[in-house]
């Protein structure tokens, strides 16, 4: 019988245990949502009593909900504030983002370091000042309220502008020898080679968009004008909620931002390591 050499032995140890912590995080991190899909198929009082089995009230829960919910609109409010937060979030922080990184002044850095001070402060600070601006201007209870704070966001610029760092600068000199304009330089050079970048900006901006709550909660104040994190807090805070037709809200509203990360995970992990292509 041939002896397992010591050293192979040593470096078996670390891994099984590595492998063994990636588990046990894996299943922590996915296990409410496999709660969620078992909950979903369970009355309100089963889920009350911490049931953990498939049961059969799925298609009772998923009719209560869509008689309670109207989900066309619900979600057509929900995928035009996050799509249209996300591209014009993408557009005015890349182009931020490109700029702080190729042009050079005295202002610069003392301007970039205020953009990045902005997010030291709380949004808790931030939500009366916006209510009444939103108020003098007419804007309650308007998607277009939702969509200007998030117009410039400092994380993205300083995401774009690191990311930029990457950018070769060959290929914009090149650019201008050729006798290209800034903005033709920034469209058809800078756009398609980051590519990337822009995808995973794409995802994170988008969740943060779809999964929005306060805010929204404090302007929108009809039912025609709701997105769907909001329909689903307000039927779990019901007097008697039920949880069942909680359950299968989460779930439809969980579905579009697994749908947008799976199908361009690989441009995401991508941006996140700072490639260029």
């Amino acid at each position: 019988m041939t002896a397992i050499p010591a050293s192979r032995t040593g470096r078996a140890v670390p891994r099984v245990a590595t492998y063994v912590a990636l588990s046990v995080a894996a299943f922590v991190s996915v296990f409410p949502f496999i709660w969620m899909v078992i909950s979903s198929t369970n009355t309100s009082i089963d889920i009350i009593k911490g049931k953990a089995t498939f049961g059969s009230a799925f298609s009772n829960n998923v009719a209560n909900f869509f008689a309670q919910v109207d989900v066309p609109l619900v979600f057509w409010n929900s995928a035009k504030v996050a799509i249209l937060a996300t591209l014009l979030t993408i557009a005015v922080s890349s182009l931020a983002g490109y700029g702080f990184e190729m042009f050079r002044s005295k202002m610069r850095d003392r301007l970039y370091s205020l953009v990045l001070l902005t997010l030291m402060v709380p949004f808790a600070a931030l939500m009366i000042p916006l209510f009444m601006m939103m108020g003098k201007a007419g804007l309650i209870n308007t998607h277009i309220a939702i969509l200007l704070p998030t117009v410039a966001s400092a994380f993205i610029i300083f995401y774009f502008r690191q990311a930029t760092k990457a950018f070769p600068t060959e290929l914009r000199d090149a650019a201008k020898v050729d006798g290209l304009k800034e903005w033709q330089i920034f469209l058809y050079i800078y756009v398609p080679v980051m590519r990337s970048t822009y995808a995973a900006a794409f995802v994170i901006v988008f969740m943060m968009n779809w999964n929005n709550y306060l805010w929204p909660l404090i302007v929108l104040q009809s039912n025609d004008t709701k997105t769907i994190t909001l329909v689903v807090s307000s039927l779990a805070s019901a007097y008697y909620p039920d949880f069942g037709v909680v359950m299968i809200g989460t779930i439809l509203a969980t579905l579009p931002t697994l749908l947008v990360f799976f199908v361009m995970q690989r441009q995401f992990v991508a941006g996140m390591l700072g490639s260029v292509k």
